[in-house]
């Protein structure tokens, strides 16, 4: 016989659980019994039945406070919806209002009409699958959104934050730091001489080894930084409360760890890259606000660029600060457009800063 649902009968006479029991299991239910309105709470908190069936009139707790308790735990997500059945002698109206009230779904008299309670179940239940069947296709459609979500904030080859993703957690990080007054330090990383990896190995190639530094530079960060690919072989890294001095440290560390490493390449060959950092940090004198950091964090990285490659570069430092008293020195590859670097503060409006952060990176990826 199909099995319908399982069913917590709440009696404190033994007889009648017996006697519903009976009726119930011969219609195919699996029947549960509890003799009091503690046993019956145990009885839901070891596994969950389909219906309750619950007595009023008990001795030490009754069916109302038994009722309540299980709709606190409703409402406060410890339980999902178990459809209530009070049943009692007292056939007032103003018993069954106090009954609904309290959280029951239904009512029914003694002496039983198993009839009657046998269409009151059925009906009950069929709500719950309802509501099971409304409450699974809304975790679906949660987890789907979730999903959505992550894939909008990923970068499709490295596995990594994207550039929107970088946005909304520099934001954030940002207004954190300026609400704590603590330190935040960038990371502009870019791969030295990519254009010359697709040029003679292929774009797999290149995808290749925009792929290993994305998990190198993920590898050594802490899991509160952010990690992502900022555009072409750009790479940005957020650092939640860190001070210049430190990202400079770290920043030495990443470019250390990718001159080291050797990148395979689909056709088995194997190359070595390098790359060049730029590094910010608020607080700084001349960075007031999120777009002002990243346009630090990116000068300084086009200053590394045109002064040698592989290496790493401080805003506002004394290799920073000759650069651009020196309006800029053509890089020796000559796969970068000579670019004077701003040398005034960024988040400033003062006369030779870019207009901000995008054109000035946009403008080093276009012949990248």
């Amino acid at each position: 016989m199909e099995r319908k649902g399982r069913i917590l009968v709440v009696d404190d006479h033994e007889d009648n659980i017996e006697l519903l029991r009976a009726r119930l299991e011969a219609r195919g239910y699996v029947v549960e019994g509890a003799s009091d309105g503690q046993a019956a709470l145990d009885a839901v908190e070891r596994s969950c039945p389909d219906l309750i069936l619950l007595d009023v009139m008990m001795p030490k707790m009754d069916g109302m406070e038994v009722v309540r308790r299980l709709k606190a735990k409703r409402e406060s997500k410890e339980l999902p919806f178990i459809p209530v059945i009070m049943q009692t002698a007292l056939d007032s109206t103003e018993n069954k209002v106090e009954g609904l009230d309290a959280g029951a779904d239904d009512y029914i008299t003694k002496p039983i009409n198993f009839a009657e309670l046998e269409a009151r179940v059925n009906s009950l239940l069929r709500i719950k699958k309802l509501q099971s069947d409304l409450a699974e296709s809304e975790a679906e459609l949660s987890d789907l959104n979730d999903k959505l979500r992550r894939i909008s904030l990923t970068d499709g080859l490295t596995d990594i934050d994207n550039r929107r993703s970088l946005e909304e957690r520099l934001r954030e990080m940002w207004q954190h730091s300026i609400r704590l007054h603590e330190p935040i330090a960038l990371i502009m990383c870019d791969i030295d001489k990519f254009k010359s990896v697709n040029d003679n190995y292929g774009h797999q190639a290149g995808d290749s080894v925009l792929k290993e530094v994305a998990q190198l530079l993920k590898g050594a960060a802490r899991e509160i930084d952010r990690v992502g690919r900022y555009g072409g072989e750009e790479f940005l890294l957020i650092l939640q409360g860190t001070v210049l001095d430190a990202a400079v440290t770290f920043a030495e560390r990443l470019r250390e760890i990718v001159e080291g490493h050797t990148f395979s390449l689909p056709d088995g060959k194997t190359i070595k890259r390098t790359i060049s950092c730029g590094v910010a940090a608020w607080p700084h004198p001349r960075v007031n606000d999120q777009e002002g950091l990243l346009r630090a964090a990116d000068d300084s990285l086009y200053v590394a660029k045109e002064t040698g490659r592989n290496r790493v570069v401080r805003y506002d430092g004394k290799e920073f600060n000759d650069h651009a008293q020196n309006k800029g020195n053509n890089s020796s590859d000559g796969e970068k457009p000579v670019k004077q670097a701003t040398g005034s503060g960024a988040g400033s409006a003062t006369a030779g800063a870019p207009t901000g952060s995008k054109a000035s990176a946009e403008g080093r990826r276009a012949s990248a």
